[in-house]
C-alpha cells in the first residue's frame, strides 16, 4: 500500500499486526505502518478503508500510556 508522502513522493507502507490485537481471530486486528512523517493505524478488516493518522510524538504518548 503507498502514501503520499512529504513533497509528493509515493511512500511504501509495511503494515504490521499489533501484539494487542486477539490472537484467536486473526482477522479482528488493528495494524500500524510506520511513515517517515507518521504513524498510521487502520483496521485489518478495510485495509482501503479510513486510517488514523498520528505524529510520532502522539504515538509515543499513546502507547507508553497503554503499558501502564
Amino acid at each position: 500500500m503507498n502514501r503520499t508522502g512529504s513533497g509528493g513522493v509515493d511512500v511504501d507502507l509495511t503494515w504490521f499486526k499489533s501484539s494487542y490485537s486477539d490472537s484467536s481471530n486473526p482477522n479482528d486486528c488493528v495494524e500500524v505502518a510506520i511513515a517517515p512523517d507518521a504513524v498510521l493505524v487502520r483496521d485489518s478488516k478495510a485495509p482501503d478503508g479510513p486510517r488514523l493518522t498520528l505524529t510520532s510524538a502522539a504515538w509515543s504518548r499513546f502507547v507508553s500510556h497503554g503499558a501502564r
